[in-house]
């Protein structure tokens, strides 16, 4: 069975539609993988490196209002009340043992409470670029159930910022048998945080910027 031989026209059509798919052949070929696919890979990385440059320029030009704004940060912290009011380790330590000591005295109802043991706790001493360091006291007391909920009441919700860890709470079995209500036998470790002294280099630098037009 022979083909129909194609008319002029649709010859001609045939002819363009082949001719359409060389080209489009041989602009994948020759033109586009090894010419416009690099250019439009070239272009796609010099717009992210101009975003990115904008990026960093718009964080430079916002340099001077964040280093107001961690300054005045700072100097809030400086005064709040959140941290142990003294300067050095040891004085915050006496400070916290007076702090348990006025806690307790100011429960004086619903039962007998008293510090039978008071003591600082050595730490890890802390670097120097942190700006806080911990001060912890051992305590212990020999509290009846209501003045000591209160007494501990106090020491974590109230200021400066306190931490109550390994608490214990047992009862003397010795006492327990001489005296039906004997009072509870506490031990805990309470702990704050003092400021660190900043290093005189940076307060020299951050006084330059300061006085930096």
């Amino acid at each position: 069975m022979k083909m129909a031989a194609l008319k002029p026209r649709e010859s001609r059509i045939a002819a363009v539609l082949l001719l359409l798919a060389v080209l489009v052949l041989a602009y994948f070929a020759l033109l586009h993988w090894w010419f416009v696919a690099p250019l439009q890979s070239i272009h796609a990385e010099m717009d992210d490196l101009r975003d990115t440059h904008a990026r960093y320029a718009a964080a430079i030009a916002e340099k001077p209002q964040l280093q107001q704004r961690i300054a005045a940060m700072g100097a809030g912290q400086a005064a709040s009340h959140a941290f142990l009011p003294e300067d050095d380790p040891n004085a915050a330590a006496a400070g916290l043992m007076q702090h348990v000591v006025d806690a307790v005295a100011a429960h004086p109802q619903g039962g007998a409470c008293d510090v039978t043991q008071k003591m600082p706790v050595t730490n890890p001493p802390a670097a120097p670029d942190e700006p806080y360091r911990k001060v912890a006291v051992s305590i212990s007391l020999r509290c009846d159930v209501q003045p000591l909920a209160e007494t501990l009441h106090d020491l974590e919700q109230g200021t400066p910022y306190l931490f109550v860890d390994d608490l214990s709470i047992y009862r003397n079995p010795v006492a327990a048998q001489q005296q039906a209500t004997a009072p509870l036998e506490v031990q805990f470790t309470l702990s704050g945080y003092v400021r660190q002294p900043r290093a005189a280099g940076d307060a020299q630098g951050d006084a330059q910027q300061g006085d930096a037009p």
